[in-house]
């Protein structure tokens, strides 16, 4: 839906619009909840119930600062849903509610933020999320990057599901569910930066159906979404959780050719790079053919792979390379390409 650029009477954000008074009230009025609005949402109120179905509840939270605020494949709004309905999935839970803080900077355009909060709420009513609860504030111009947003998210899980770094074991498989990297290199392409450009679009989405899919496996252990530092960060995470080195196969990793070519021409690596609709998951080595196939019939994970395994003999995250050396993975120390997330 586009956006009306007189929808409040003005092109730009105001101070005023964070003042409590009339502009603030039609701010949220007129932009979220317009694009927000379901039962539960009451713009009136400090607080609302959530109701509850049985189960395990899970709560997490996020903040996402991302330039530019659009991008190929998606733009802030759907990144914040993506990002924190990704996480409850991961952990085995169904995404119910959200909350939403919006931190706008003085000056942004009416048009980029309606168009943001449209986005934002379609993809929570795609993603089966309802956002419950909100708050805006308005920062002095130059004091934001136009707009950052931070969410909580309330999600149910079924009662005895346990997904924990604890129970992998030595010799456990590793999963990806498709290609790594797109995210961080469609930000930096949409940025036009080192006077590059392309049409390659981020991998925002939710991973939900992917995570539900692998639920019913018993040799399921763990999944996590390789957003900050990529799938090299979470090898290094499940390393240190748990003492066993991971060993991973470069040819096994599924890569797309435009990041490839974009890591190899500025000195980026993929697997450090954020994806934001990727899985990682951990499986028993007797259930990761089964697993992967699973996966690969799905839409979302056609090129799903099983890429390395948990490996007790090493000490470190290693990879064997294309050419048949191996490699050690470090740990990320400088953020790449920051804000993307």
């Amino acid at each position: 839906m586009n956006a009306k650029p007189d929808i409040l009477g003005v092109k730009h954000i105001a101070l005023a619009h964070g003042n409590g008074g009339r502009l603030m009230r039609e701010l949220i009025e007129q932009v979220f909840a317009r694009h927000l609005a379901n039962p539960l949402l009451d713009v009136q109120a400090d607080a609302v119930p959530l109701p509850t179905p049985d189960g395990e509840l899970m709560i997490t939270t996020d903040g996402f600062t991302v330039q530019p605020l659009e991008f190929p494949g998606g733009d802030i709004g759907s990144l914040a849903v993506h990002g924190t309905v990704n996480d409850l999935a991961v952990a085995g839970a169904t995404p119910l509610y959200l909350s939403l803080n919006a931190f706008i900077e003085e000056g942004l355009e009416v048009a980029l933020l309606e168009r943001v909060i449209e986005s934002l709420g379609r993809t929570a009513k795609e993603a089966g999320a309802r956002v419950a609860a909100g708050d805006t504030k308005v920062v002095p111009r130059g004091e934001g990057g136009g707009l950052y947003l931070a969410t909580t998210g309330v999600g149910v899980r079924k009662k005895g599901l346990k997904l924990d770094m604890k129970q992998i074991r030595d010799g456990d498989a590793i999963l990806v569910s498709g290609p790594v990297g797109d995210h961080g290199i469609a930000v930096m392409l949409a940025r036009e930066q080192f006077g590059m450009r392309g049409d390659l679009k981020s991998d925002c989405a939710s991973v939900l159906p992917l995570t539900q899919a692998l639920l019913s496996f018993p040799g399921l252990r763990f999944m996590r979404d390789p957003t900050r530092g990529g799938l090299a960060m979470i090898a290094h995470e499940i390393r240190r959780a748990t003492g066993m080195g991971i060993y991973m196969d470069e040819t096994a990793i599924p890569v797309r050719e435009i990041v490839e070519s974009v890591c190899e021409l500025l000195g980026y690596d993929p697997l450090y790079l954020a994806c934001e609709g990727r899985v990682v998951a951990v499986v028993a080595p007797d259930q990761a053919q089964a697993a992967l196939a699973t996966w690969r019939a799905l839409p979302q994970g056609q090129d799903a792979a099983l890429i390395g395994k948990v490996d007790k003999s090493k000490r470190f995250v290693e990879m064997q390379t294309a050419l048949g050396g191996e490699r050690m993975l470090d740990e990320l120390e400088d953020d790449p390409l920051p804000r993307i997330c």
